[in-house]
C-alpha cells in the first residue's frame, strides 16, 4: 500500500462505510481500530457489521491496496475521528475515546494537516480537541486545520447516503472549514453547507433531538387513545388528512444510536433550558417500560380467563423495521423485561434479520405466530405485515403492523 492520505479512527457502522467510499475514490486510507478481530476482518477483505453494499466496497479497495487496516495510526495528511461516544451515569456524555484517538495520532501530527471529528459530541468538544492539541503540541498552534462534520445516514442504506445526503461542517475557524469542503467535496455529491464548529456539533443533536421530540408526541397521543378505546392508528391518519399536519408513527419506545441518545448531549449540558426536549426523552423512555406493563397484564388475563399459562411470541427485536441492527433497541428492552417475569411460560422470540443471538433463543415468525397464544408486535418489520394470525390469538400490536385502519 502507499503512503496513506486519510487515517480513519474508528471502523464501525460509520467509520468503515467512509472509510470504504474514500479508498473507491482511489485515495489510500489507512483504517484503526481498537479491536484485532475488527482489523483482521477487514484485511482480509471482508466486514464484521451488516450493510447492503458495504462488502463488495470494503472487498474491492483492500484488493485494490486503498485500504488496509491497523490497531494504530500512522502519518498521513487528513485525520478522520469516527468513534463512539457513550454515556457515564446520569446520562453525562463520554467524550473520552474521542480524546483517546486524539491522542494517539497526536504523535503524528504535522503542519498543514486536517483534523476532523465525526463523532456525535457535546457542543464544545473540537475546541475541547483543539486546545489538547496544541497544549501537547504548541509548534503547531495556528497550523492545522480542525473541523467538526456531522454523518447524518440511515442504517440499511448508508452507502448511498454518504454520497448523497447534505453535510454540515464547522471548522475552528474560516480556513479549517474551507479545507474541510474541500477535503469532503471528493466524495461527497450531496451540498455541503459551511457554518462554525459549534453550530456543526448543534446541529447534529438537534436534528436527531427534532424527531425524538415527533415520535413522543405519537407516543403520548397511543397512551392516551388507550385508555380512551380510540385506535391510534386511525386517529393519525385522519388527522394526518389536515393539509398542514404530519403526525408520526407511535411505537414501542425509541433505538438506535442516534435519536435515542443525541438529545441527551443537549440536556446534560443545558437541563433548565431543554425542558420539551428532556421530556421527550422521558415519554419515549417510558412507552417502552409501558409496553412490557401490557404485556404482563396479558398473560395474566390470559390465565384467569383459560386457566392455564400461555405461551407467547415477542416480534421483533431490531431497534427500527428490516434492519439487523438491536443497538438501544426498545423492543429488545421490552423482551428482556418480559422475561424477567416470566413465570413458566412458553416465549417464542422472533427477529428475522439475525441468524443467531447470544442471549435469546431465536424462533421462526411462522412457527411463533402458530403455536403462540398472545402475539406481541414490537417492530413492523416486512415479514410480519401478511402474517396469518388466527382470530383466536390475543394480539398486541406495539407498532401498527395489524392495527392500523389501511
Amino acid at each position: 500500500m502507499n503512503k496513506p492520505e486519510v487515517v480513519m479512527m474508528g471502523l464501525g457502522y460509520i467509520g468503515l462505510p467512509t472509510a470504504a467510499l474514500i479508498a473507491q475514490n482511489k485515495t489510500y486510507v489507512h483504517g484503526v481500530d481498537i479491536n484485532p478481530h475488527v482489523v483482521d476482518t477487514i484485511n482480509a477483505g471482508k466486514i464484521h457489521i451488516v450493510e447492503p453494499e458495504l462488502d463488495t466496497a470494503v472487498a474491492n479497495a483492500v484488493a485494490q491496496g486503498y485500504l488496509k487496516a491497523s490497531t494504530t495510526p500512522v502519518k498521513a495528511n487528513t485525520y478522520l475521528i469516527v468513534v463512539p461516544t457513550p454515556f457515564k451515569a446520569k446520562n453525562e456524555p463520554d467524550i473520552s475515546f474521542v480524546e483517546a484517538a486524539t491522542q494517539a495520532i497526536l504523535p503524528l501530527l504535522k503542519a498543514e494537516d486536517l483534523y476532523i471529528i465525526e463523532s456525535t459530541s457535546p457542543i464544545g468538544t473540537t475546541e475541547k480537541m483543539m486546545q489538547l492539541m496544541y497544549k501537547q503540541r504548541p509548534e503547531l498552534e495556528g497550523k492545522l486545520s480542525i473541523a467538526y462534520c456531522p454523518e447524518r445516514v440511515l442504517p440499511g442504506n448508508v452507502m448511498h447516503e454518504l454520497v448523497h445526503n447534505d453535510r454540515v461542517i464547522g471548522g475552528i475557524d474560516e480556513a479549517s472549514t474551507e479545507k474541510a469542503v474541500a477535503f469532503y467535496s471528493q466524495f461527497i455529491k450531496g451540498d455541503l453547507h459551511k457554518t462554525n464548529a459549534r453550530t456543526a456539533e448543534m446541529c447534529k443533536l438537534v436534528e436527531n433531538s427534532s424527531r425524538d421530540v415527533q415520535i413522543a408526541f405519537a407516543n403520548e397521543l397511543s397512551l392516551i387513545c388507550d385508555k380512551a378505546d380510540i385506535n391510534v392508528w386511525e386517529l393519525i391518519e385522519l388527522a394526518n388528512k389536515h393539509p398542514r399536519v404530519n403526525i408520526l408513527q407511535p411505537g414501542c419506545g425509541v433505538g438506535g444510536h442516534c435519536i435515542a441518545v443525541d438529545p441527551y448531549f443537549i440536556v446534560s449540558d443545558y437541563p433548565m433550558e431543554s425542558q420539551i426536549i428532556g421530556k421527550a426523552r422521558e415519554i419515549n423512555n417510558y412507552k417502552s417500560f409501558w409496553c412490557a406493563e401490557k404485556v404482563q397484564t396479558a398473560k395474566l388475563q390470559f390465565e384467569l380467563k383459560h386457566g392455564r399459562k400461555p405461551s407467547i411470541a415477542l416480534m421483533g427485536l431490531a431497534f427500527k423495521p428490516n434492519i439487523d441492527d438491536l443497538r438501544e433497541s426498545p423492543a429488545k428492552y421490552i423482551v428482556q423485561k418480559v422475561l424477567q417475569n416470566a413465570n413458566n411460560e412458553e416465549y417464542f422470540i422472533v427477529e428475522p434479520n439475525i441468524n443467531s443471538h447470544k442471549v435469546f433463543k431465536l424462533t421462526d415468525y411462522n412457527q411463533a405466530a402458530e403455536k403462540a397464544d398472545i402475539i406481541v408486535f414490537l417492530v413492523a418489520h416486512n415479514e410480519f405485515k401478511n402474517l396469518e394470525v388466527a382470530e383466536d390469538k390475543v394480539v398486541l400490536d406495539f407498532c401498527g403492523v395489524k392495527s392500523k385502519k389501511t
